[in-house]
């Protein structure tokens, strides 16, 4: 096996203590997206509409790893060239294992798990990506257009940009380009998309004129806490090992959450004179979203400075912003994932200690990297949403969305 290429290996070369913690930290990226976002988001739309918003996380999740396991994988995580991977892993292929024979895959990034691990945690940062653009167009896409458009900007965007920053030779990669969990990759490009999503979509009826009461925000504080404890396998599993980078990355991310929920309390303290549970949920996600990028490249103290900026910033995008944008992204996705990105993005390039993740800083090259996934993000889920558009079509009709998307596009609905 070369150093640059997936292969198989003798099973004594595979790291006991790394495959458990990367298999117990896929667990927690996976209980982000079910239960974590479900309920996140559950609790924030109408109450005509909570099933909807749980059909479509859970479809997502469902619908994702089957084109990960087809042909999304071996196009992101195998090398090819700076833009696309290869097809060395495609239709299930490549996770092998063969006891007698003493030998098991692994990949390139991660040769001392199998490659099975691997794959797996890989998978569920590609399921939750797409998850949070359904914060974007809840409460009027049709289910059937959401699972297109979740199929073709997977495979179309995600699997691209994916490939760009995280496989050694991605053109981003190549660059120098800092995106230690997924501020580029997962939130940036979430967020970018949730805005076209928006703005393609239109607003939904009765917004900005009639209030739109959440449905149950202990959910939405239940849906915080799970992705607040899932974020730790995100970002400490994002070492894929069990050391000390993986320990100083779980310290660093819960910092930075508390300090992206201190500083949105304050902002909206000052200007609203009061706090706000909500408030509270989105400062932690959006310190958590903020720290992602840096977190195996910073200490305590620069992971307090990125979380308390990141609140301030994302709750200034979740405001105003938002109305300077004129988009009804309804549960602000680009608000809280795509500023908090940016922010965590550039500050990466500020605050990267060499002494800590073995790698300078550059924050010229951090904002190309970001600069590069909003445009082609941008670029490519309005090419999607007009694919879909063809298709299916996009929004359900003003009577469905005046009945509500649980009963109109699933005949079920909340009792009580």
């Amino acid at each position: 096996m070369t150093p640059t290429q997936p292969g198989l290996v003798p099973l004594d070369q595979i790291h006991a203590a790394d495959t458990a913690w990367m298999m117990t930290a896929t667990a927690l990226v996976l209980l982000m997206t079910l239960p974590g976002i479900a309920l996140f988001y559950a609790g924030m739309v109408r109450r005509k509409n909570v099933l909807n918003t749980m059909a479509s996380v859970i479809a997502v999740a469902a619908l994702v790893t089957v084109l990960w396991y087809g042909v999304g994988y071996s196009l992101a995580f195998t090398p090819g060239n700076g833009f696309l991977g290869g097809t060395g892993r495609l239709w299930f292929a490549g996770l092998d294992y063969a006891r007698d024979a003493g030998r098991i895959a692994v990949s390139h990034i991660a040769p001392q798990v199998p490659e099975s691990v691997y794959s797996m945690f890989q998978l569920a940062f590609a399921i939750i990506t797409p998850a949070l653009i359904v914060g974007a167009f809840v409460e009027r896409m049709r289910f059937s257009a959401m699972l297109w458009f979740t199929a073709l900007w997977s495979l179309l965007v995600y699997v691209p940009v994916a490939h760009w920053v995280w496989e050694p030779g991605g053109w981003l990669a190549q660059r120098g380009a800092l995106d230690f969990a997924g501020g580029t990759v997962v939130h940036i490009n979430a967020g970018i998309a949730g805005l076209v999503c928006a703005w393609m979509l239109g607003p939904r009826t009765g917004y900005g004129r009639e209030p739109f009461e959440p449905f149950n925000l202990g959910l939405t504080m239940t849906g915080t806490g799970l992705l607040w404890v899932g974020w730790f396998g995100f970002n400490a599993g994002s070492a894929v090992a069990s050391d000390g980078r993986a320990g100083l990355a779980f310290a660093v991310t819960h910092i930075a959450a508390a300090g992206g929920a201190l500083a949105w309390m304050a902002g909206e303290w000052v200007m609203r004179r009061r706090p706000s549970l909500l408030g509270l949920c989105s400062g932690a996600v959006g310190g958590l979203v903020a720290i992602t990028p840096a977190s195996g490249f910073v200490g305590p103290r620069a992971a307090l400075a990125i979380g308390l900026i990141a609140g301030l910033a994302c709750y200034w995008g979740a405001t105003g912003l938002k109305r300077l944008l004129q988009a009804d992204d309804a549960l602000d996705v680009f608000g809280v994932h795509g500023i908090g990105g940016i922010v965590g993005c550039l500050l990466t390039g500020v605050f990267a200690d060499p002494v800590v993740g073995g790698a300078e800083g550059n924050v010229l090259v951090q904002a190309l990297s970001a600069v590069a996934v909003l445009g082609y993000g941008a670029c490519g889920t309005a090419l999607v949403l007009w694919i879909t558009r063809l298709l299916v079509g996009l929004r359900v009709d003003e009577v469905a969305e005046q009945h509500g998307l649980d009963i109109a596009q699933h005949r079920e609905r909340i009792g009580g």
